[in-house]
């Protein structure tokens, strides 16, 4: 079961850095969320849509349920009707897919775009160049059901404090570049989505405002 002590301490922590704590829920059994939700904690995140909209169907409907793995295109129907935070739109085509069934849902999808900033290459996500390309289409500026929050970045698997501190500093200064240039006028364009279990101390010294931390919680994950 969940270290509710753990848990505790997460959220003790976070909210005195005024960070959001998304607990990485994947492949973890309703009753162990559930353990969590009566400790008073409601944000949850999915990898996979194939373990999210059971858990949604039967789990209490106050819980805000986060995508956070890569989001096939195919599968954004299934969550376009209650997804409280994608965090992994990671390229053009699937932003238009998530617009358009945002559009068929009748809500307007908040987002996250994933930027590549690890130096591995199996990582998905936009590069710097492919954003600012993206922000001036007219694509993009015709889309209605899609609502960009912020930014989010995985770092390199790496006991290399200094490589992910580089890597999260980065994806910072970028944020404030882009909320400067293209969401100024935006009181929704916040989110800064860095740091898991093992570096989620050094995304929020470089400025994350939400973390996604499953084994602290959870314990380490089972096999899916």
């Amino acid at each position: 079961m969940p270290d509710i002590d753990k848990l505790n301490e997460l959220k003790e922590y976070c909210n005195n850095h005024n960070v959001k704590l998304v607990a990485v829920s994947k492949t973890k059994s309703n009753a162990e969320i559930l353990a969590t939700y009566k400790a008073k904690h409601k944000i949850y995140g999915e990898n996979k849509v194939q373990e999210m909209v059971p858990k949604y169907e039967s789990l209490p409907r106050d819980i805000q349920w986060h995508l956070v793995g890569h989001l096939q295109r195919n599968k954004v129907k299934y969550i376009a009707p209650f997804v409280s935070l994608i965090h992994s739109m990671d390229s053009i085509r699937l932003c238009k897919e998530i617009d358009k069934q945002g559009r068929n849902a009748g809500r307007v999808q908040n987002c996250l775009i994933q930027v590549h900033i690890a130096e591995e290459e199996t990582k998905h996500g936009f590069s710097q160049e492919d954003l600012e390309a993206f922000f001036n289409s007219d694509e993009y500026k015709s889309m209605e059901y899609v609502r960009i929050k912020g930014l989010m970045g995985i770092a390199t698997n790496t006991g290399d404090e200094e490589q992910i501190r580089k890597e999260f500093r980065w994806l910072a200064h970028l944020h404030k570049t882009l909320k400067a240039n293209y969401f100024s006028e935006s009181k929704t364009f916040t989110e800064l989505s860095m740091g898991m279990t093992n570096d989620y101390q050094i995304g929020v010294e470089e400025g994350s405002t939400m973390v996604r931390i499953g084994s602290l919680i959870f314990g380490e994950r089972d096999i899916a």
